[in-house]
Parts: structure tokens; C-alpha cells; sequence
């Protein structure tokens, strides 16, 4: 190479050098071991030029101290490329930071979500509070559960029973209404009675020993002990002579009884099950009920069903924990006491006498000489003189033997109006002293006998709802005194209503020969507007509603011989001020009526000129007119409505007819009885 050439490449070098130190400092150029930093290489490698590896490695060492001089802070000859590299992974650093962060907070999120379904879903352990859930509060308190309900008393709201000297004893009231209620508890005298087909089982206070009719007898446990007034009768007794079976257990305090009987749906358990208090895995744990436990299913609730277990818990359980859900029959075998009746071999119709003196006795063949096809009569001769139970009679031998002698049965009636006592507080007096009771009961069946009548018509129509428990268990031991003497025994009963629940017609329908159904008085005296005394609707609803408490074969329907004529008025302003806010104040006529019989009714009509028009929803004649500054209206009981009710009893195959009053029928009204009864 000349010197030519060598000045060239000298020149070349040097503008090679100087185009390296005009690039961005950190550029790819003067990164350590690139091996083409500016070409420079190349060209010398164009020229010919092969550099010894000395210098060679001396280059890459060269770039080595440079990238290690990058780690060096800035103004200490570093170079910007190690300041990039720090920023970028700071910059990664924090990210990483920031993910984590992020991860942590989803993932304690996440935790908190889980726990809140877990503790929202999961079942709870928590055991409900047994001595609250029984309302046991005293050390003695027995909690008493009938046929799958926890009984408490009505008032006080505590538990039913007690549990004494290791015997269960259950609160009189319970006992009547929930498990027998023949057992009659009289705390004036402190007697406890249950009445039998042929006598009282007599039980007092804190004894041992009871009188079963006439016969003594005892137990091994007291059977009747009090709390002041309250009454509580030992199980054991209460079971023998109920249709009951039972179980005591302990921890807490409480008895299991079933006294109702039949079909119900039972079900198997699929394994160990918590029972709860109500339906829902929240709800508290009332007992532990086992796999293969049989209970009884009292409500479904899809997710969850109500059940009750034989040991005496009501609660609910998951529906899928049981199997083998079926309807079954339960039963016990007891054998109930047979209260025996005299049934009549021929179809009653029997006609009330309403005797008022004894003077009044002696128009009895007046009485019965228009009559057909009567079966009975029955003189109001009996009522209660006083307070203390005695009776006033004005009972006829007599009288009696000319019934005889037209085949007829004298029933002698007994009321608790229009005597020496006549209001519901004079009834509910004598009715609730088991003494007065009798006292009455005996007068009454040695008036009877004296006059040689065939049975006792019962006529009470003054017990209020107090007196409802005193009253049927006077009607018990009056039905057993009659049965003693050969007495037919009857009662007489106001259309089944809401209100009159407590003369219980079931109890009658048992004990008593024969049920009268007083169908009649639809419409009395005090109603608040004009109506029929008994339209045909008013009529079979009764008889309907009584043949579900009644049998048929002991039901007997009583008809009116009268009807009534309305005068409505319309009310001044003064008598709509003055019943402002009262029942009456919604209708506005003023009503009065007068009862008349059948043949006094037809004749008000003739001397008006007035025509009675036939009314299809009563079955009945109806008419009304103008007259005395208001409108007269009157439903007949004629012929024609007769007739309509008498339908119903044959069809209902009722035992027999009755009617209200003898005297007020129209003559004709006899052989349309007999094409009916007879």
C-alpha cells in the first residue's frame, strides 16, 4: 500500500470515529459487543484491512467497561443507556406492585363473598330455647301437647299441665276442650264429674278415691288437685275413660297426647335429621330426630315440611330428608261408652200446648179434638221457681189420662222462662252448682212420675255463652234420670248459628232421645226490618247444618202454626238522629209486628180486600199494602208453605214434624201432615 492509500484510510478512520461520536449517546452502535459498531469493521474489512485480535479484544473489552460504566449514576462519567435501564424495571416493579395489590384485594374479596354465602346458606347450630318454646317458667310446669299442638292456657298463655310427685296432671279447661269434654269440674263445690250412660264418676279434691255411679273405688295417685281455683286432673284417670293414648318425657317437662283419630300423612326419616323451629337452615335446632323415625306431616312448604315428632316437637324439616310419605289410619282401641235411647217405633208429630194456669189443663180434648194424625203432645207445665234449683209444676194427671185415652204421649215441657226465674244470669246461677242441678233434676222427674207423663221436653232458650259447659252437663244428667224412669227425653234447640255454638247439638244427638229443631223465628219481634218467620230457605239450611251434628233418625223439625203481620214506618229525622251509630241506624223503616195464627192471618187479608201473591224464594204467600201511614206486609203460613217444609223432613227422612202452637192451625192442616209423617 502506498502512502497515498494509508493517508485515505487514516482519513477514513477518523471520520468514522467522529460519525460514532455525533449518534445518540445509548444507540445500537455503541452497545457493548456489537461487532459493527458504525460499520467501521466493515470498512476495514472492504480495505483489506484485518485488525490483530489484540486490538480486536481490546475493543470488546473496551465495550464491556462501558456497559459497566452504564451502572454508574449520572455525572460520574456514566452513560444515559444504564439510567433507561433502572427506569424500566422500576416502571416493572411497580406494576408487579400493582397486580399484586389488585390480586390481593379480589382474592379478600373474594373470601369476604364466600364467607357472607357460607354464613347466609350454611345450617346454623344454634339449639332453640326449649323451656321457652314450651313456656315452662316454674319447676313444676309440665308442657302439654295434643294431637300435634302445643296447648297453653288461653289466658295466661302459660303451660297446660303439671307435673306433681312424678304424676302428670292437665288443666280442667285443656281437658274439656282439646281432649274429653265430659269431664265437668264445679269449683263452687270443688267436685270434679264425669257423666256415664247410667251415673256420675265423682271425684273431690286431693283424694285418691272416687265414686264410679254407686260403686267406691281408687288409684295409687291423687286424681284432682288445684291451684287456687284451676283445677288439674291426673292423666292416668283422664285415660280411663277417654280414647286417648300418651307419653311423658323429661328434659324438658312435657306430654305427648293423641286423642284424634283417623287418616293422617305420615312419613319415614332418610337419616339423622335436625328438626327446626321453623323452615329455613337459620332457624334454631329443637331436637335431633333419628334415621328410620316415623312423624307426621302437617304442612308441606315445597323446600320444607311441618312435622311432628312422636315425642312431642312440631317443627320442620327438609322436605328431601323423608321418604315413604303416605296417608295412614290411626286408631286406639277403646271402647266408648254406649249412651242408650228410646226411639218411638212410628214418625213423631207433636204439637206444643202452651198451658199458662193450671185452669188452662182442662181445655186439653178441646185442644186435641180437631187433630190428626198427632203422635204427642207436650203442655208447658214445668219451669224453675227460684235461683236455688225448685220447680214450679202445674202438671195434671188428668190431663194426662185424656191424652192417654186419645193415644196420645204427654211430653211434659221444662223452661227457663215464664216461671219464678227469667233471665240468662237466673239460669246461669242454678246451671253451674252441682247441688242446684240436682235438686232440679230430681223435682223434675218426681213431677213427671206423679203425673204419669211418657217423657221431658227440655226448653231452654236462656244460657249465654258462660253457662254453654253447665248447661250440657245438665242435659247429661238429666238424660241419664230419664233413661232410669223410662222418660222419652227430648230437646228443643234454636237453628244452628255462630252464636249458639254452646248448647252443642253433637252432645245432645248423643246423649238425648230426640233433637228438635226449632225452625222458626227467622224474622221476631225485635228484628230491625219486615221479614218471613220461616221462608223456605231459612228452613233447609237448618235441618242441613243439624244433620251434621245430628242424626237424622233422632232430628225433629218444629213448624209454625202462626206468621206474623209487619207495619213499616218510615223513622223521623229525630229517630235517625237518636240511632246514630247504632245496627239501627242502617235501615230506614221503623218495624212492629203482631203474631197471628194461621186462620186470624187469612182473615186480615180478606177484610183489606187484599190478594196474597205467590213468592218463589220463600215459598210463601206474601202481601203487602198501604194503610195507617205506612205499608203492611205479611208472609203466610199456609197450606201451600206448610206443605214445602214438610218436603224437606220426608226427604231428609227426619224422625217426625213438631209445631208451634196447638190452637193456631188451620183445621186443614192435619191430613196434609199425615200424607207426609204418617
Amino acid at each position: 500500500m502506498d502512502e497515498r492509500e494509508k493517508r485515505d484510510l487514516e482519513i477514513s478512520s477518523q471520520k468514522s470515529r467522529q460519525q460514532g461520536m455525533d449518534q445518540r449517546p445509548g444507540s445500537s452502535a455503541h452497545r457493548p459487543g456489537n461487532t459493527n459498531a458504525g460499520g467501521y469493521e466493515d470498512k476495514i474489512r472492504a480495505a483489506g484491512v484485518v485488525r490483530p485480535a489484540s486490538q480486536r479484544l481490546e475493543g470488546q473489552r473496551s465495550g464491556r467497561q462501558y456497559a459497566g460504566a452504564q451502572r454508574r449514576p449520572v455525572g460520574t462519567g456514566s452513560r444515559p443507556n444504564g439510567r433507561r435501564r433502572r427506569s424500566s424495571r422500576a416502571r416493572i416493579r411497580r406494576r408487579n406492585r400493582i397486580v399484586f395489590l389488585i390480586l390481593m384485594i379480589l382474592i379478600l374479596i373474594g373470601a369476604v363473598g364466600a364467607f357472607a354465602l357460607w354464613k347466609k346458606y350454611s345450617p346454623s347450630k344454634e339449639k332453640a330455647d326449649l323451656e321457652k318454646y314450651y313456656g315452662l317458667t316454674s319447676e313444676n310446669d309440665l308442657a302439654v301437647i295434643v294431637n300435634d299442638q302445643v296447648i297453653k292456657n288461653e289466658e295466661t298463655g302459660t303451660p297446660a299441665g303439671k307435673l306433681i310427685d312424678g304424676e302428670a296432671y292437665v288443666e280442667y279447661s285443656v281437658v274439656r276442650k282439646q281432649i274429653n269434654e265430659r269431664f265437668y269440674w264445679d269449683p263452687n263445690e270443688s267436685i270434679m264429674l264425669y257423666t256415664l250412660p247410667n251415673g256420675n264418676v265423682s271425684v273431690t279434691v286431693g283424694s285418691n278415691e272416687y265414686t264410679e255411679v254407686s260403686e267406691k273405688k281408687s288409684e295409687d295417685y291423687t286424681i284432682l288437685k288445684t291451684e287456687g281455683r284451676t283445677a288439674y286432673i291426673a292423666l292416668p284417670f283422664i285415660q280411663k275413660y277417654t280414647n286417648m293414648e300418651y307419653s311423658v318425657y323429661q328434659n324438658p317437662d312435657r306430654a305427648a297426647i293423641t286423642c284424634s283419630w283417623g287418616k293422617m300423612q305420615k312419613a319415614v326419616l332418610k337419616r339423622n335429621t335436625e328438626v327446626r323451629y321453623q323452615g329455613g337452615v337459620k332457624s334454631p335446632i329443637l331436637t335431633e330426630a333419628k334415621k328410620g323415625d316415623k312423624v307426621t306431616v302437617l304442612k308441606d312448604e315445597d323446600d320444607w315440611k311441618k312435622v311432628a315428632t312422636a315425642d312431642g316437637f312440631i317443627g320442620y324439616v327438609k322436605t328431601g330428608s323423608l321418604r315413604k310419605s303416605k296417608e295412614e289410619t290411626t286408631s286406639h282401641k277403646f271402647v266408648e261408652p254406649e249412651y242408650s235411647n228410646i226411639s218411638l217405633d212410628q214418625t213423631i208429630n207433636m204439637a206444643w200446648h202452651n198451658v199458662d194456669n193450671e185452669f188452662a189443663n182442662s181445655y186439653v180434648l178441646e185442644m186435641i179434638a180437631g187433630t190428626k194424625g198427632l203422635t204427642t203432645i207436650a203442655p208447658t207445665w214445668f219451669s224453675i221457681a227460684d235461683t236455688n234449683g225448685n220447680l214450679n209444676s202445674i202438671a195434671s194427671s188428668d190431663y194426662v189420662n185424656y191424652a192417654h185415652q186419645s193415644n196420645l204421649e204427654v211430653w211434659a215441657v221444662l223452661r227457663d222462662f215464664h216461671g219464678g226465674i227469667n233471665s240468662y244470669d237466673e239460669t246461669y246461677e242454678v246451671l253451674r252448682y252441682t247441688s242446684k242441678r240436682e235438686t232440679l233434676i230430681n223435682q223434675t222427674i218426681a213431677a213427671a212420675l206423679q203425673s204419669g207423663v211418657d217423657g221431658i221436653n227440655l226448653d231452654f232458650e236462656l244460657i249465654s255463652l258462660e253457662c254453654g259447659e253447665h248447661y250440657i252437663q245438665f242435659v247429661r244428667e238429666l238424660s241419664v234420670k230419664c233413661r232410669q224412669n223410662g222418660l222419652v227425653f227430648s230437646i228443643d234447640n234454636y237453628v244452628p248459628q255462630p252464636y249458639n255454638e254452646h248448647y252443642n247439638l253433637k252432645e245432645q244427638g248423643i246423649v238425648a232421645d230426640y233433637v228438635f229443631l226449632m225452625a222458626y223465628d227467622e224474622h221476631i219481634e225485635g228484628s230491625y226490618e219486615a221479614g218471613s218467620v220461616a221462608s223456605y230457605g231459612y228452613v233447609e239450611q237448618a235441618i242441613k247444618d243439624a244433620l251434621t251434628m245430628v242424626p237424622e233418625e233422632k232430628l225433629v223439625v218444629a213448624v209454625p202454626f202462626y206468621t206474623r203481620l209487619w207495619l213499616e214506618t218510615p223513622k223521623t229525622e229525630e229517630e235517625l238522629a237518636a240511632e246514630e251509630g247504632t245496627e239501627a241506624a242502617n235501615y230506614p223503616y221503623k218495624v212492629t209486628s203482631t203474631a197471628m195464627g194461621m186462620d186470624e192471618a187469612q182473615q186480615t187479608l180478606e177484610t183489606n180486600g187484599i190478594q196474597a201473591e205467590w213468592e218463589d224464594k220463600s215459598k210463601q204467600n206474601y202481601a203487602q199494602w198501604e194503610a195507617d201511614g205506612g205499608v203492611y206486609k205479611i208472609w203466610l203460613e199456609d197450606m201451600t208453605s206448610l206443605e214445602e217444609k214438610l218436603k224437606l223432613i220426608k226427604s231428609n227422612n227426619l224422625a217426625g214434624v213438631a209445631e208451634w202452637r196447638l190452637g193456631w192451625e188451620n183445621s186443614g192442616v192435619w191430613d196434609l201432615i199425615l200424607q207426609y209423617v204418617n
